[in-house]
């Protein structure tokens, strides 16, 4: 029987090669799905070409890292994933403290360069929804400026979202990158859209995290992203942390430069409210 584009139970079959005992229909994905010997597993149908390569690539690397938790990819082709479904809890303060002196040890784990895809990662992947492009760069300041503010400045001026006076707000603060980076830092391993929703806290008290944006970059922006959008026990997490691999001095200064990224993501894809945060955090940038 030829496989339904909407039926995620066929799906998980094909790619794991299991039996489904059962499976939640899916008015969106992913969807959830049982396995005959009761495992529980997600599938995800990828919404663009090359978003299933570069998830499954991130989700890889990141667990080759072998610090932080990731579920594991149990079969994947162009458009669609299976991978392991995590029974989740309530965040805890022990949890968060293992949760990140392992953040630490996953960003320490490093990168080729500053941009550098996953191994058989695509250069053209995804933040959410947005196009990322994973272009090497030689220093921090330079790449961060060309592939990770500007072009979703641009993106926001072609929509509207931002006008051409605002635009050069951004375009100040990055002509200005390499006097407010701070210390230079080796290229880190990046989960890349770690914001509250893709840390799923386990029932077992493990914290995994899922739909990565992985690349190489600073490892303050995921812990910027992460502050930005809420996070439960974040003075526990940012305390395993400093443990492991405290910032340099003055990180509570940068918080707002590496807000950029995320704030311009979703300036793009969702408007005007976030385009203000932004301005607001290029222009406290600017003022300090």
């Amino acid at each position: 029987m030829a496989e339904r584009d909407d039926d995620p139970g066929q799906v998980a079959y094909r790619l794991t090669g299991r039996p489904v005992s059962g499976a939640r229909a899916a008015s969106g994905w992913p969807a959830a799905v049982t396995l005959d010997d009761g495992t529980p597993v997600m599938v995800k149908r990828g919404h663009a070409p090359g978003a299933v390569a570069a998830e499954v690539a991130g989700l890889r690397w990141l667990a080759a890292a072998d610090a932080v938790a990731v579920p594991a990819v149990l079969g994947h082709d162009e458009h669609w994933m299976v991978t392991e479904r995590v029974p989740t809890g309530r965040p805890g303060p022990q949890a968060a403290l293992r949760f990140g002196r392992a953040l630490a040890a996953a960003h320490a784990a490093g990168a080729p360069r500053f941009g550098s895809p996953p191994p058989g990662g695509p250069a053209d992947a995804f933040i959410g929804l947005a196009p990322m492009r994973n272009a090497p760069g030689r220093d921090w300041p330079g790449w961060y400026a060309e592939h990770r503010v500007l072009p979703y400045v641009r993106a926001a001026v072609d929509r509207g979202t931002l006008d051409a006076a605002e635009a050069a707000v951004f375009e100040r603060v990055c002509a200005r990158l390499p006097e407010l980076a701070g210390p230079a830092e080796p290229p880190a391993r990046l989960h890349g859209d770690l914001w509250n929703g893709n840390v799923l806290w386990g029932a077992d008290g493990v914290v995994r995290l899922i739909d990565p944006a992985a690349h190489g970059g600073h490892r303050e922006t995921d812990l910027a992203m992460l502050r930005l959008f809420g996070c439960p026990e974040w003075d526990r997490v940012l305390a395993g942390y400093d443990e492991v691999a405290p910032p340099a001095d003055g990180r509570r200064e940068r918080v707002g430069l590496h807000q950029l990224f995320p704030l311009l993501v979703h300036a793009v894809l969702f408007g005007r409210g976030y385009a203000e945060q932004a301005l607001t955090a290029a222009r406290d940038a600017l003022a300090g």
